[in-house]
């Protein structure tokens, strides 16, 4: 059976600030927004973008499920593969980015760390 999808399109992350969450993403990744308007800034990932929408806007994308609140907890995270886990997590530090946890290695065979987003979003880094 061949896939009825082409592929995995914009991931939206709801959030609760904009503005500083644009400014983290800004300054932690040293993205450049690729579309912004009143309610939502998307950033591109090289090949996957990423639409930041203010949660009082996700209502009508869900409907009739609820947007979950902070309270909730984590859902899910987003991995990014890189070169040297342990100097991504060095530039993180710089940059005022407290991790969750790591660097460390995984029993699977590969060296992670994590660190949230200002709405709680958590993203790993791995090699």
């Amino acid at each position: 059976m061949e896939p009825w999808f082409k592929g995995i399109g914009p991931v939206t992350l709801f959030i609760e600030d904009l503005v500083e969450t644009k400014k983290f993403y800004e300054d932690i990744f040293g993205l450049t927004a690729v579309f912004e308007d009143a309610d939502s800034v998307v950033f591109n990932f090289g090949n996957t973008l990423v639409n930041l929408l203010k949660s009082s806007q996700a209502s009508e994308l869900v409907e009739p499920s609820k947007v979950a609140g902070l309270e909730a907890g984590v859902r899910f995270q987003i991995t990014i593969e890189v070169e040297d886990v342990d100097a991504v997590c060095e530039k993180l530090a710089e940059r005022g980015v407290k991790l969750l946890n790591g660097p460390q290695d995984r029993p699977w065979g590969i060296r992670t760390a994590a660190f949230a987003d200002p709405s709680g979003h958590v993203w790993e880094i791995a090699k």
